[in-house]
């Protein structure tokens, strides 16, 4: 009996031992107590062999924009492309609404923004005449506005800008007054010589008639 319980004993001791060792001893690396990695920022090789962080996103890309003034149109928007503006667009600098069909027939006068460094976004809007023709004295013409309630005085300017100010539901009788009786087809080769109701007057939905004769002729 005495036997048996020395050795009980003694194995229990060597247990403890054990177990103390144990605790003392080094632990298993579980990652916890490890540095985490310092993030490495993203680089892009370039064509010389640098080395070029990239550019943060959300960054906005700039450009010099050159003056384009006395340039073919074409020309103008291929270099403006090619400074990377591609959000272009062109109007009749002379204010008689004519589409630039072909670019090539065209020429700028104005430019708007103005010629320096802006954002690639920005719309480049030209301002543009024919090869024949002048680029005009008083100014950029541009766009023609909605008339409103007034009749506004559109002597001078193309049937096609009188048609686009007016209000669409307006009908609009337009009159060769130059005694030749000739049908107005393209109203942006015809100037309006008069308006009824005449300039000023109160538009109120009533039909609008123009007299018209084509530009170069005299009303």
């Amino acid at each position: 009996m005495e036997f048996t319980m020395r050795i009980t004993r003694t194995s229990a001791a060597t247990a403890l031992s054990l177990a103390a060792l144990t605790a003392c001893g080094p632990t298993a690396d579980t990652g916890t107590d490890a540095k985490p990695e310092s993030p490495t920022p993203k680089v892009s090789a370039t064509g010389t062999g640098e080395v070029a962080q990239e550019v943060p996103a959300g960054t906005q890309a700039t450009a010099n924009l050159a003056d384009m003034a006395g340039k073919g149109l074409q020309s103008a928007q291929d270099e403006a492309q090619a400074a990377g503006y591609y959000h272009l667009t062109s109007h009749d600098a002379l204010g008689r609404g004519r589409n630039q069909v072909l670019d090539r027939n065209w020429k700028v006068c104005s430019q708007s923004p103005a010629p320096g460094t802006h954002s690639t976004d920005t719309e480049v809007e030209f301002g543009t005449v024919k090869l024949e023709e002048s680029c005009p004295a008083s100014g950029d013409q541009g766009e023609p506005e909605e008339a409103g309630s007034v009749m506004p005085d559109f002597v001078g300017k193309s049937v096609k800008v009188a048609r686009q100010a007016l209000d669409g539901s307006t009908g609009i009788t337009v009159n060769d007054v130059s005694g030749r009786d000739r049908m107005v087809l393209v109203e942006s080769n015809w100037q309006v010589c008069s308006t009824d109701p005449a300039a000023g007057a109160e538009l109120a939905g009533q039909p609008v008639t123009v007299g018209a004769v084509k530009f170069g002729e005299s009303c």
